[in-house]
């Protein structure tokens, strides 16, 4: 990543390492409930939903799937493409996950609808850190999380050619 994007720091997280993170934060999850369901943010928060489900024995699970979006200032406002049942209640009793918690856009939005769950995430960033209940790791905000989803096997390139700009 460069400066132009505002990350400066590569965290690449692996499947194996997910996982672990997304058992730690069902662990950590684990004497807060019974919880009525789970809500997965969609997309990202739907691995670490499935297992944090499984782990805490929740059957009821849920999507809220949003995008965030705005042509003159990318990230700026969120636009709701599906609900859930979760907000006939404001969500009290719901167990929220997702992957992340960065600038906190998504995250605002959310609580907005469902102010009365706990919300829980695998990972926050400064910005977004006040807006989640539980987290497991917190990565600095010029970190790009590099997600097991989002990678794919390639030949590395050598430090000399990483510092040569190759």
């Amino acid at each position: 990543m460069t400066s132009n994007t505002g990350y400066q720091k590569m965290f690449p997280v692996s499947w194996t390492e997910l996982h672990r993170d997304a058992r730690a934060l069902a662990w950590r999850l684990a004497d807060l409930g019974p919880f009525k369901g789970l809500v997965a943010i969609a997309r990202g928060g739907m691995v670490p939903a499935a297992i944090v489900a499984r782990e805490l024995n929740i059957r009821v699970v849920d999507t809220i799937c949003c995008s965030t979006y705005d042509r003159m200032a990318r990230g700026t406002s969120v636009e709701l493409l599906k609900g859930t049942a979760a907000e006939q209640d404001k969500g009290a009793g719901w167990l929220i996950v997702d992957d992340l918690v960065d600038t906190g856009v998504t995250a605002r939005a959310v609580r907005a609808l469902l102010p009365q769950s706990h919300f829980a995430t695998v990972y926050a960033k400064p910005a977004g850190r006040p807006l989640v209940d539980t987290f497991i790791t917190e990565v600095s905000q010029d970190t790009w999380i590099l997600f097991p989803w989002d990678q794919e096997a390639v030949m590395a390139k050598t430090i000399v050619e990483m510092k040569a700009g190759q």
